[in-house]
C-alpha cells in the first residue's frame, strides 16, 4: 500500500501498479470486444464532457486501489459517451488511425522505460532499433536503396506525423537551396491543391510564406481529371517564377490524396524539375504518401514508386493503415546530410564522445524537436508480429472490401463513383436528378451523410471536389476502409444504410 504519512508522496508501489495494470489492460481489452455497442460518432453537445469534471484539481490523491475505482467509474460515465470510437469496424470517416494489440504493447513498453531518445549515448537501443526497422520498412514497402541507412547518405527516421515529415522536408530544402546559393533569395513552394494543409503549414512555420493567403510563395497548382498535380503546370509555375527572380526549392507531390486518393505522376514531375534546373540548384522533392504508403508492403501497388529514384524525401504513417497506433511516421531521406545541415544544434551540454566520434546517429538532428521517446518499439512489434504476410494480408483484405462497396455503387443507378476507387478509398455520391441543380445534388447528399451518421451504426465524412472542365464542384461522400476489425459485414451494413436512406433522399 501507498505511504499514506502527511507530506509522503504517493506513488504506486510495484504491487499497487501491477495490479491496477492488470485491469487497465483488462478494460482495454473489454473496450475493443464492446466496440459495436457504442454509437460509431460521439453524440454528445460542445461542453457536455466538461461540465461532468470537476472545476478545480483535487486536493487528495487517489490513496490506492480503493480510489482508483472513481477512475474506472469515469471512464465509464466521462470518457466513453464523448469518444468517437476510431477503432469501431463501422469506422469509415477521414482515413483509418490503427491500434492493434503488438502497437498498444509497444507504446507500453516505451513509457514504462521512459527512455529519452535524443541521443545515441542516451540510449543507443533506441537510435539502433529504429535505424533497423526503418531499414525494414523500406525493404518491405520496396523504396529504393538509396533511402536505407547502408547506403552511405541517406536513412529514416520515425517522426510524429507527416505534417512534421514535410516541415523538415521544407526547412532541409530551405538550407540547401541557401548553401547552393551561396545568399539569401526569394523562395517558393509547388503543391497540388489537393495536397494536404501540412503543406501550406509547413510554409507558414519556415518563413517561406508571409500568411494564409500567399500564393506567390507557395503555387497551390490545378490538376487533371483525376486530381492529379498536371506535370506541365507546375513546369509552367516554375519558368514563371524564375523569369520573375523568384527561386523555386521545394515541391511537394502526393501519393493518396486526403479527398480522393488521387495519384500525383511522380517520375513526370522529377522530369520537369530535372528540365527546369530546379534540381541543379539544390531544389528539394518530398513525396507525401501518409496514407496509401502503407499499401506498398504489397508488390501489386508499387507502381505508384515509378520514380521515386529521383525524390530527395518520402514519408508515410504506419500509424494510418499499417496497424500501428499513432503517432508514427516513417519519413526517409537520400541525402541526411540535409537534415544535419539545416537541424543540428549543438550546446555543450549535449556533447559526447559517441556523437563526436561521427560513428553514431542522433535523431534529434532529424526532427523539430530535441526530445524523442522509443517509438521504434511498438513498429518493432508490429513487424514481428504480423511478419510481411500478414501485413500484405491486412491491407488486401481493405481492398478487396472496398472493391465490393465500389461496385455495389456502379450497380445502383441511383448513386455514381465520383471518381475510380483509389485503393480502400471511394468516394461516390447520389446522381443529380434530371434537370437538378447542383446545388440540389450536393444538398441531398449532405442530408444523406447526415442521416446515415446520426443513426450512430457507420459513421463517413465527405470532401468537396473541384469540378473538371468548368464544371462546378462536388459534395461527394467518402468511404474509407481501414480499421483492424472491419469485416465484409460491416461494410455490407452500411452500404444497406445507404441504399434505404437513399429512398428518401
Amino acid at each position: 500500500m501507498s505511504d499514506a504519512r502527511e507530506g509522503a508522496v504517493p506513488h504506486l508501489s510495484s504491487e499497487e501498479f501491477r495490479r491496477l495494470g492488470h485491469r487497465m489492460v483488462d478494460w482495454i481489452a473489454d473496450y475493443w470486444s464492446r466496440l459495436e455497442s457504442f454509437p460509431v460518432r460521439a453524440a454528445v453537445a460542445p461542453g457536455e464532457v466538461m461540465a461532468k469534471l470537476p472545476a478545480h484539481p483535487p486536493e487528495d490523491g487517489l490513496g490506492g486501489d480503493e480510489g482508483w475505482e472513481a477512475v474506472f467509474r469515469d471512464l465509464e460515465e466521462v470518457v466513453l459517451p464523448g469518444i468517437t470510437h476510431w477503432q469501431s469496424p463501422s469506422f469509415f470517416a477521414y482515413f483509418p488511425a490503427n491500434a492493434s494489440g503488438p502497437a498498444v504493447l509497444g507504446e507500453l513498453l516505451s513509457a514504462g522505460l521512459g527512455v529519452q531518445g535524443m541521443l545515441w549515448s542516451t540510449s543507443p537501443a533506441a537510435t539502433e532499433m529504429e535505424t533497423r526497422v526503418l531499414d525494414w520498412l523500406a525493404e518491405l514497402t520496396g523504396l529504393p536503396a538509396s533511402f536505407r541507412s547502408d547506403s552511405g547518405t541517406g536513412g529514416g527516421v520515425i517522426q510524429g506525423t507527416a505534417s512534421e515529415a514535410t516541415l523538415v522536408a521544407m526547412v532541409a530544402a530551405r538550407e540547401r537551396v541557401r548553401r547552393a546559393l551561396g545568399r539569401e533569395t526569394e523562395l517558393v513552394a509547388y503543391t497540388s491543391t489537393q495536397a494536404h494543409s501540412s503543406v501550406l503549414k509547413a510554409a507558414m512555420l519556415s518563413g517561406v510564406v508571409r500568411g494564409v493567403s500567399d500564393d506567390v510563395h507557395l503555387r497551390q497548382l490545378g490538376t487533371d481529371g483525376t486530381y492529379a498535380l498536371r506535370p506541365e503546370v507546375l513546369e509552367q509555375a516554375i519558368r514563371e517564377d524564375l523569369a520573375a527572380g523568384r527561386q523555386p526549392f521545394f515541391v511537394c507531390a502526393s501519393l493518396g490524396t486526403t479527398s480522393s486518393g488521387a495519384m500525383d505522376p511522380v517520375r513526370a514531375i522529377s522530369e520537369v524539375l530535372e528540365r527546369t534546373g530546379f534540381t541543379a540548384s539544390g531544389g528539394w522533392l518530398h513525396v507525401d504518401a501518409a496514407w496509401a504508403g502503407s499499401a506498398l508492403v504489397c508488390p501489386e501497388h508499387r507502381a505508384m514508386l515509378e520514380g521515386l529514384e529521383a525524390v530527395d524525401s518520402f514519408a508515410f504513417n504506419p500509424h494510418k493503415w499499417l496497424l500501428t497506433n499513432f503517432d508514427c511516421n516513417a519519413f526517409y531521406t537520400r541525402e541526411r546530410k540535409a537534415l544535419l545541415d539545416a537541424l543540428s544544434v549543438m550546446p555543450e551540454y549535449l556533447r559526447n564522445a559517441a556523437t563526436a566520434s561521427g560513428a553514431v546517429i542522433d535523431y534529434r538532428d532529424w526532427q523539430v524537436p530535441l526530445g524523442r521517446r522509443f517509438r521504434a518499439l511498438k513498429l518493432w512489434f508490429v513487424l514481428r508480429h504480423y511478419g510481411a504476410k500478414g501485413l500484405r494480408a491486412y491491407i488486401r483484405e481493405h481492398v478487396r472490401q472496398a472493391e465490393l462497396f465500389a461496385s455495389w455503387v456502379e450497380a445502383d443507378e441511383r448513386f455514381e463513383l465520383s471518381t475510380p476507387r483509389s485503393l480502400a478509398l471511394v468516394c461516390f455520391r447520389l446522381r443529380p436528378a434530371p434537370g437538378e441543380a447542383p446545388a440540389a445534388t450536393d444538398a441531398r447528399n449532405r442530408q444523406l451523410l447526415e442521416r446515415l451518421n446520426a443513426g450512430g451504426k457507420a459513421f463517413l465524412t465527405h470532401t468537396v471536389l473541384p469540378g473538371v472542365d468548368g464544371a462546378p464542384a462536388r459534395y461527394v461522400l467518402r468511404m474509407a476502409i481501414g480499421s483492424p476489425r472491419t469485416e465484409e459485414r460491416h461494410v455490407r451494413a452500411v452500404w444497406e444504410q445507404l441504399a434505404a436512406l437513399a429512398k428518401e433522399a
